[in-house]
């Protein structure tokens, strides 16, 4: 069996700010420096703190677009601190060179696409000093569009007094620099930004990219250029509209840095994951369900219209070690497939992410049988202790009520037994915790194919408990960027062989799951409905026993002796209708078919975009698709989850009554 360890917690920064053409920047160049050592050294101390009571902590993790000027300044500061150091590219290496480096003739910008040095010494320094991060940095690279872009530079360089072809080319590379900073903001837990305020309107810029952070619910540390000592942090879109009048900021800074970093690096019910992941590797792995706790699923295989409703509901748990080879070979396959991929990263999802996805399956599907089988037993329990309590009367005299008695009794402690192992051991919560775990790794291959990720500040919040959330996070957040180039092919290979068989498969099974539930929700209603009908006639058949007995019709003593049978079949009918309608209660059978209704629905609506794509020319396929389409599936599988724990948040394990 594989070894599941805690993922480190890391907590990832990354940067943005003006380059080293900006006036502001530049007249005050050492004193911005100075201040990014010192909040580097702040943040150093404050993991360092954190570690001491968490164990293990990773090194902190720097995120920047590589431009120079302040990108490249904080890059610096950070690689002599020992810290890892990500950079998501707008462009291809070769394109992404050829902008940065600023070459003044087309031949040396040709010289710069083709990964060469160009004859300018000023030029051939930047391009040198960006080959050397290029090695320094886990480098993913854009470069979906590079060849329609390097066009338009080109184009540009040869001719730069064109003014529509200067603004085609920039309006192409700030969509681009915005896209890149997407993927660095989806993965920081803080933004620290040397911005002077003045405008968030330019696409890709500094101030458009410190406004997109806040929309992420990503916190903002700005830097004045011009007084970069007043350093202050920024938590939504709308501080921008007041973040210079004067007294603004009155918060003890230093102490909301050291609240961040906290909080990235702990889950939000603070303390280390004793409660929560460390328990998760502590729990007990079995091969298959147990038949003591099948019984909510027999109610599905009984009333869902499914074939052999008395089939063997064992499930045999899929292993971390098999899942490899087993269900997730196709995936795995598919991913070492991908035309220019980082075969790190299918590894990584081998040995971190499918092993952790079955170890959460397995242990979540066996408690959600001790969750719900327990209750639906528990139900079943007490109709019969209630109908064999007075079982007596019909089938035995006074004497033998004692036999009945402890039959009851037997059973009534069943219950109490069932209701106290559950809450003992934790069945709800442990459920609902390791299912939002496994949820969220059943998506988080594509996602970190694509160095796609949910933000920080969007994921949602669970009740009562947040470590499953903090748990994916840094567990994903641990395999790091992809290094590759993000081509039409690779793009095409992901959305064709990993995207689509996942969409569509999850829209198949929550129509199926929906039909299921809608079945077995109606049957057991009519059920219900009919052993109350049922206990209505037999009352009424005892009524009507009576006055013919009164008005002499029908001999008194043989009212008499139908009498104990009519009583016991009033308590009957009713008791088993109530407990059917208590498992319906608690299994919410309609609200739950509601739900995959809905997921399935939206799952179709992301499927039918999906063939929309797959139908688009290479060229046309772009990263900022393919990936908002992953965005959105991801927002279903959350929802969902949302959803899911709204309506059996509040069940808690209980006696039935």
């Amino acid at each position: 069996m594989v070894t599941l360890l805690q993922p480190r917690p890391c907590l990832s920064l990354c940067v943005t700010g003006h380059r080293g053409t900006n006036q502001g920047f530049n007249a005050n160049k050492p004193a911005v420096e100075a201040t990014l050592a010192g909040l580097f050294e702040a943040i150093g101390l404050l993991v360092d703190t954190e570690a001491a009571t968490l164990g293990p902590v990773a090194p902190v993790r720097l995120l920047s677009l590589l431009a120079d000027g302040t990108d490249q300044m904080a890059m610096t500061i950070a690689q002599q601190r020992g810290w890892t150091l990500a950079a998501p590219l707008p462009f291809g290496r070769a394109l992404n060179s050829a902008i940065n480096a600023r070459p003044a003739t087309r031949a040396d910008a040709e010289v710069l696409l083709q990964g060469a040095l160009p004859q300018d010494p000023a030029c051939a320094a930047d391009a040198a000093t960006l080959a050397g991060w290029y090695e320094a940095v886990e480098l993913f690279e854009l470069a979906d569009r590079d060849s329609a872009i390097a066009g338009e530079y080109l184009a540009v360089v040869g001719a730069p007094a064109n003014e529509s072809r200067t603004h085609a080319f920039r309006a192409s590379t700030s969509a681009q620099v915005a896209l890149a900073g997407r993927v660095m903001i989806e993965q920081a837990d803080l933004m620290i930004a040397v911005w002077d305020g003045e405008s968030t309107d330019l696409v890709g810029g500094t101030g458009h990219t410190v406004a997109c952070a806040l929309d992420q619910g990503c916190a903002v540390l700005r830097i004045d250029p011009a007084a970069p000592e007043r350093w202050h942090i920024l938590h939504a879109p709308e501080a921008l509209a007041a973040s210079f009048r004067p007294g603004m900021f009155i918060e003890d800074r230093d102490a909301t840095l050291s609240r961040i970093v906290r909080s990235a690096l702990r889950p939000g019910e603070g303390g280390a994951l004793h409660q929560g992941a460390a328990g998760l590797a502590r729990e007990k792995w079995y091969a298959r369900s147990s038949l003591l706790w099948h019984g909510y699923r027999r109610i599905e295989a009984l009333f869902g219209g499914e074939k052999r409703p008395f089939r063997s509901l064992v499930n045999r748990y899929e292993t971390p070690d098999a899942i490899a080879t087993g269900s997730g070979a196709p995936l795995l396959a598919a991913a070492r497939a991908l035309p220019g991929g980082d075969p790190a990263i299918p590894d990584r999802i081998e040995r971190e992410v499918l092993g952790r996805f079955a170890w959460t399956d397995g242990i979540s599907a066996r408690l959600s049988d001790a969750y719900r089988g327990g209750m639906t037993v528990s139900f079943v329990l007490s109709a019969f202790a209630i109908v064999g309590g007075i079982a007596y009367e019909p089938f035995a005299d006074v004497n033998a009520k004692w036999m009945f008695a402890c039959a009851e009794l037997a059973l009534l402690l069943g219950i109490v037994a069932i209701t106290w192992l559950g809450s003992r051991r934790r069945w709800h919560k442990r459920w609902f915790e390791t299912r939002r775990v496994a949820e969220y790794l059943r998506h988080a291959p594509i996602m970190l194919l694509l160095g796609a990720a949910r933000p920080p500040g969007r994921w949602p919040k669970g009740t009562g408990t947040s470590w499953p959330e903090y748990y994916a996070l840094h567990l994903l957040r641990a395999q790091g960027l992809p290094r590759v180039a993000m081509t039409q092919s690779y793009l095409r290979g992901v959305l064709e062989t990993l995207l689509a068989p996942h969409v569509s498969g999850q829209r198949d099974y929550h129509v199926s799951k929906a039909r299921r539930l809608h079945t077995v929700h109606h049957r057991l209603d009519k059920l219900s409905e009919r052993l109350f009908l049922l206990a209505v006639l037999s009352v009424s058949t005892y009524l009507a026993f009576a006055l013919a007995s009164g008005l002499g019709y029908l001999p008194h003593e043989e009212l008499h002796g139908a009498a104990k049978i009519f009583s016991f079949l009033g308590v009957m009918f009713p008791t088993f209708g109530a407990a059917l309608a208590g498992i319906r209660y608690f299994g919410d059978f309609e609200r739950f078919a509601g739900i995959s209704e809905v997921t399935a629905g939206r799952l179709e609506a992301v499927d039918a975009r999906i063939r929309l794509l797959q139908s688009a020319p290479d060229h046309l396929l772009t990263y900022a698709q393919v990936t908002e389409l992953a965005h959105a599936a991801d927002d279903i599988v959350v929802s969902e989850i949302e959803s899911w724990q709204a309506v059996f948040g509040g069940k808690h394990f209980t006696v039935p009554v």
